[in-house]
């Protein structure tokens, strides 16, 4: 047995009916086949079986040995860098374990706690200018609040200078859009490639004390094999600089989005009931900023508890925001918005050994500005009505292209 369906699901690139879309995924069973852009793979809901293959050593993310497919995909997918890449999001084995002790630094727990004073910095200066504007003001948070932050945050981590983030930011989002053409993607990762080249040309003649030079150091001074050659190094920096960015935006976006529609919710904290980390880990669970995350493909056959077998070479898709909903995970309340809930597991940073390194710094980012936000703005509300918010053109990326506020008087 293989598929309950044998006709794909089609998965809608513009992300606009996302949850009914995920509905539909689970109702096929634990995996089904999908369309995505043109390839198909498996999308996987079920959160155990997910969890699962993605500690399974027969489960990898190396294109290039694993799927058959890679050398046609990749000359006419809009999301071919999604799986060409040279860095740890696409590594297997022991590839993917030098590579990841590469980066680790970065994002220890030393590091974070250091950056912790930066974040509380960029935060109230962003509010700050926020409360500059007249009571009843509509201003979009997105751009004023959601966006500057993980910007500036990262760039402060990986040695962007100022006048090079504004090219990263236009780049950055052009990955995560799934409506481009081919010849449209083909372009922006030629623009993102060359944003990149005069980061490490800066960085190589004006070394600091930042990730960037130091992965420089360590391509440069190690030539015995245990470094980055020069294409992991320019892969490696745009991983780290677009996970660190794009995600943590469509995180505050989702989580203040979620506060302003549900006042009970917002009331918890406020009275103490529950905490800002408590808002963040169920709009992690809720509104994943990743809904689908490509691509990982079947070393051998693997059969799935429901009796379906992905095939030797298949391509897996790990559908996050489908199975963090799932009702066997979570009962009858997946649905809802509760800073309450006790459990609130989810697979919004991956699983296993891929799990992304940059989440506690997310984390913090996201409930430094909730807190500050809330607190400043106390009576803050939807500048539009919720069901005018239009979503992201992605079926990656989970956020709103814009998110309007109406403000009111500062609290002191």
């Amino acid at each position: 047995m293989t598929s309950r369906s044998a006709t794909p699901v089609v998965l809608d690139p513009t992300g606009r009916r996302r949850h009914a879309e995920h509905r539909l995924l689970r109702a096929h069973g634990s995996a089904v086949l999908v369309d995505i852009l043109g390839v198909r793979a498996w999308s996987v809901t079920d959160p155990d079986v997910l969890k699962q293959l993605l500690t399974s050593s027969d489960v990898s993310k190396d294109a290039r040995t694993h799927w058959p497919r890679f050398g046609e995909v990749v000359q006419r997918w809009p999301l071919a860098l999604w799986i060409a890449v040279h860095n740890m999001f696409t590594a297997y084995g022991t590839d993917h374990r030098r590579l990841r002790r590469l980066v680790a630094p970065a994002f220890s727990h030393h590091r974070i706690a250091r950056l912790t004073g930066t974040v509380e910095d960029i935060v109230t200066a962003l509010v700050d200018d926020l409360a500059t504007h007249p009571a009843g003001a509509v201003v979009d948070l997105r751009e004023r609040l959601a966006h500057p932050l993980p910007m500036a945050v990262i760039s402060h981590l990986m040695g962007v200078p100022g006048d090079q983030r504004g090219a990263f930011r236009q780049v950055v989002d052009g990955v995560f859009d799934t409506t481009f053409t081919p010849e449209r993607a083909s372009a922006n990762t030629a623009a993102l490639y060359q944003a990149l080249d005069r980061l490490i040309a800066t960085r190589r003649s004006e070394p600091g004390d930042d990730m960037t030079s130091l992965l420089i150091a360590t391509r440069d001074d190690e030539g015995d094999g245990r470094g980055l050659t020069e294409t992991e190094l320019r892969d490696t920096l745009l991983l780290m600089i677009s996970a660190g960015y794009q995600t943590t935006v469509d995180l505050i976006d989702q989580a203040v989005t979620l506060l302003l529609t549900h006042p009970r919710q917002l009331a918890h904290i406020r009275e103490g009931r529950a905490g800002w980390n408590d808002a963040v880990e169920e709009t992690l669970r809720l509104e994943p900023p990743v809904t689908h995350l490509p691509l990982r493909y079947a070393v051998t056959d693997i059969e799935l508890p429901d009796g379906q077998v992905i095939a030797r070479h298949d391509a897996i898709l790990a559908s996050y925001a489908a199975a963090n909903r799932h009702p066997g995970w979570h009962g009858p309340s997946a649905d809802a918005f509760d800073v309450t809930r006790a459990a609130k597991d989810h697979l919004a940073f991956g699983h296993g050994v891929h799990f992304c390194l940059g989440a506690p710094l997310a984390r913090l980012e996201a409930a430094t500005a909730l807190k500050e936000l809330f607190t400043r703005f106390r009576r803050m509300e939807l500048g539009v009505p919720v069901g005018t918010l239009v979503p992201l053109d992605s079926l990656i990326s989970n956020g709103h292209r814009s998110l309007p506020v109406r403000l009111t008087p500062p609290s002191p």
